[in-house]
């Protein structure tokens, strides 16, 4: 069992953060991030080619980082593979130690940087969801017996920023009966949002990670709020940070992160954040380091 496994259904609070691979081979600032950051949180999710903009592949990573004894969780989605190549990698993932996933079915290549790619998306986040659950079960997913029976902890997403919120919650139901054992969420701004779908969500028994983001520069504002599909950023808190001096922007940014954290702790809202950085681990520091002074 893994490591986020075993602490989310003992109901401890999780912290995970997540790396984005690298755009070519060289892994040298990755593995020095990953060292870095394996004593401070519980695991990190490695990005499947995030936004549609090609990286190093996830599957990859997750192995670099057990290397280093840093538990790694999977990011996988619909784009870019077909069933058989989906579950071809899933069992290679295994059989090289992952154990835990996160699948959704990932931005279309127009938002990327390869706009000339085909989709895949030859089955969709919930299907994912219950090919694991196969793959558990020692079965291809049109039901063929596999020698043996995978130990995946499959986790799904959830966008409680949706509006409305009902079309969310009927996939996030349907990626439940599918088999889905834990969510992630969209990135959190406002509690109240993510309040509305937790009290839907204390109906299931499920575990629910909220994801935060770390804002560091105006020029990234901007681009999470236009660039990023399912992001919806508050214009209350657009024109907050507008009105910043830029050197001011970071601080906040960190400040307003960790208020949000305290809260969902104070409150036991959810079982765990997962930090979005965008890789920056001195941000991340500053982050587990204001919690630390405030609890």
């Amino acid at each position: 069992m893994s490591n986020l496994r075993k602490r989310l259904m003992s109901g401890d609070f999780v912290i995970t953060v997540e790396i984005t691979p690298p755009k070519g081979p060289d892994i040298t600032g990755m593995v020095k991030k990953l060292e870095e950051l394996k004593t401070m949180v519980d695991a990190v999710n490695f990005t499947d080619n995030p936004s549609a903009r090609m990286r190093l592949c996830s599957l990859a990573a997750c192995k670099l980082s057990m290397d280093i004894g840093f538990e790694p969780v999977l990011q996988m989605a619909c784009r870019d593979r077909n069933r058989l190549a989906i579950q071809s990698d899933l069992l290679g993932a295994h059989a090289l130690g992952i154990r835990n996933l996160l699948v959704m079915t990932g931005d279309h290549p127009v938002w990327g940087d390869h706009r000339e790619a085909k989709p895949v998306y030859d089955i969709d986040s919930s299907i994912l969801v219950k090919l694991v659950g196969n793959l558990n079960s020692g079965l291809d997913i049109n039901g063929n017996k596999l020698n043996g029976k995978t130990e995946f902890f499959c986790g799904a997403v959830v966008n409680p920023n949706a509006e409305p919120l009902m079309p969310q919650l009927k996939r996030f139901e349907q990626k439940l009966k599918m088999g889905a054992e834990f969510f992630q969420t969209q990135m959190i701004f406002e509690i109240e949002k993510l309040e509305r779908f937790i009290d839907y969500s204390k109906k299931f028994n499920t575990k629910v990670i909220a994801g935060i983001v770390l804002i560091r520069t105006k020029k990234m504002l901007h681009y999470l709020a236009s660039k990023v599909p399912g992001v919806v950023m508050p214009s209350w808190l657009i024109d907050k940070i507008e009105r910043l001096n830029d050197e001011d922007v970071e601080k906040f940014g960190v400040d307003f992160a960790g208020s949000i954290i305290l809260n969902l702790m104070e409150r036991k809202l959810c079982d765990g954040v997962h930090i979005m950085a965008f890789s920056k681990v001195e941000e991340v520091k500053n982050l587990l380091d204001f919690l630390k002074i405030r609890m």
